[in-house]
């Protein structure tokens, strides 16, 4: 197939290329013409006025006193044969009273009546000392000429005659047609040169286009590891730099998607086995009560509660399902204000203890009154302080103990929540914040693998960053770092 922008910038270059070449050549040939016509009416002038000199030292004596040219035993004609086979070209003498034209080569001698029409004024300049061109002797001659008349000039500056000196037009035309032959075949192959010099410019400008379409392709074909391949300071450099970065961030764009949509297909998988144990408990427990399979009292009490148990669990698990989904939502608008962590912290521990003491584990806060202000949503923080040390007081032993401790760093506030549990498995650490995550525990058997994914959530709305690290002996550690109100003020004031 061929490469249509690649044909076209070459026949665009060529056409170019002729185009100046015929302008250029047109102005150079009516230039050269006219240089060449020039250069021979000076080299003629010259011919003429040496020959007029020579004339004068040939014979001082027949041209002087100021007596005239005569032709009579002067020997001029052999004298004009020898001029004439050395200048090549005809040569006259015309005497001061313009009695007589002297020609050689045994031609007869012209009157200055014989000559034709405007020939005689070009005679008449040159007795009268003025050196002068004319084309009127061409039809006396039966050729096209070109005639300088210079005057003979004795020593006492007597002008005793004049030289007309003939020379062919055709000699002025053919150094012109030699000089157009010689330019038509220079341009000739200029343009040839030209044709295969643009075929490889334009090569050279279409491959970065077909490398730039040949990704494309790819692109199209779902190979966003593709590259162009190209590197250019120019235009098509920048072209192929965003195409690259195109194909980058498709590729990006491409494994999000990807990573959505199976992210997508387990919360779906997730949600159906952690309702179909409910769902099934329940439809059990009614069709064992409804049969009257289950009649004594005390069973019927014991389905009771454990069918409250498990709606519980579901309604807990559906809130925070809605939790999470809403913070996931850009839209969702939260609350900013100053909060005072220190005081929402030990409001949260407070709570914390009546859960912590079924285990007989104490939760250590040890608040030194010192205001933490940070900017953020009340409800939603202190939402995430009891998902945090609710996990601790889950995985804390019997008779352990969960430490909660607030700190400032750099115009940040860091909350530190640690636990004297098992601590995080090396397998499950990255993943402990993503939804339904669970690590497959006794402690955690009644979760809903939920709760660190909505804290994460929320300290992602607050621009605040949560990290999970086991502790060097036992226990997990999780770290809030949030910055602090007037950290936030200053750069709003900025």
């Amino acid at each position: 197939m061929i490469n249509k922008i690649r044909l076209r910038l070459t026949l665009y270059f060529v056409a170019s290329f002729l185009l100046f070449s015929t302008i250029i050549g047109v102005i150079f040939f009516f230039l050269f013409s006219s240089h060449s016509a020039n250069i021979h009416k000076a080299e003629l002038e010259k011919r003429a006025t040496n020959i007029a000199e020579t004339i004068v030292g040939f014979n001082q004596n027949n041209m002087g006193h100021g007596q005239g040219m005569s032709s009579s035993g002067m020997g001029y004609g052999v004298y004009l044969r020898f001029i004439e086979d050395i200048a090549m070209s005809d040569v006259w003498l015309v005497d001061s009273n313009m009695a007589q034209i002297t020609r050689g080569h045994e031609q007869t001698s012209l009157s200055c009546q014989e000559l034709p029409l405007g020939a005689e004024e070009v005679v008449k300049k040159a007795l009268a000392g003025q050196t002068s061109f004319s084309e009127n002797f061409s039809p006396l001659l039966n050729t096209p000429t070109i005639t300088v008349a210079t005057p003979i000039v004795l020593k006492n500056g007597t002008i005793a005659g004049a030289v007309l000196l003939h020379s062919q037009i055709e000699d002025i035309v053919n150094a012109a047609n030699s000089g157009l032959l010689i330019l038509l075949l220079s341009m000739t192959i200029a343009i040839v040169i030209s044709f295969f010099v643009a075929g490889l410019l334009s090569n050279r400008f279409t491959m970065p286009l077909n490398k730039m379409k040949t990704a494309a392709v790819k692109i199209s074909g779902g190979d966003y590891a593709v590259k162009t391949g190209v590197a250019q300071n120019d235009e098509m450099g920048e072209l192929a730099v965003a195409l690259d970065d195109m194909a980058e961030k498709l590729g990006a764009a491409s494994m999000e998607s990807a990573k959505l949509d199976q992210l997508r297909r387990d919360f779906v998988a997730n949600i159906s086995h952690e309702l179909r144990t409910p769902i099934t408990v329940l439809r059990g427990s009614l069709e064992a009560l409804c049969e009257g399979i289950v009649t004594e009292p005390a069973m019927v009490n014991d389905y009771h509660h454990h069918m409250l148990s498990e709606s519980i669990h579901m309604q807990r698990l559906v809130s925070d399902l809605l939790d999470l989904s809403r913070l996931q939502n850009p839209d969702l608008a939260i609350d900013m204000q100053a909060v005072d962590l220190n005081a929402l912290t030990d409001d949260v521990a407070r709570s914390i203890r009546h859960v912590a003491e079924g285990k007989n584990v104490s939760v250590r806060f040890p608040s030194s009154g010192e205001r933490f202000i940070v900017f953020g949503d009340y409800g939603r923080l202190r939402q995430l302080v009891l998902i945090l040390l609710d996990n601790a007081v889950k995985f804390s032993p019997e008779n352990g103990a969960v430490e909660v401790v607030l700190s400032s760093v750099d115009n940040k506030v860091v909350l530190s929540v640690c636990d004297q549990g098992p601590g995080i498995a090396a397998q499950d650490l990255p993943y402990i914040f993503e939804r339904f995550y669970k690590q497959r525990s006794e402690q955690n058997k009644n979760g809903t693998g939920l709760g660190l994914a909505i804290a994460k959530q929320i300290a992602d709305r607050h621009h605040a960053v949560m990290e999970a690290t086991n502790r060097p002996n036992r226990g997990a550690e999780f770290t809030l770092t949030i910055r602090k109100w007037t950290d936030i003020t200053a750069q709003t004031e900025q």
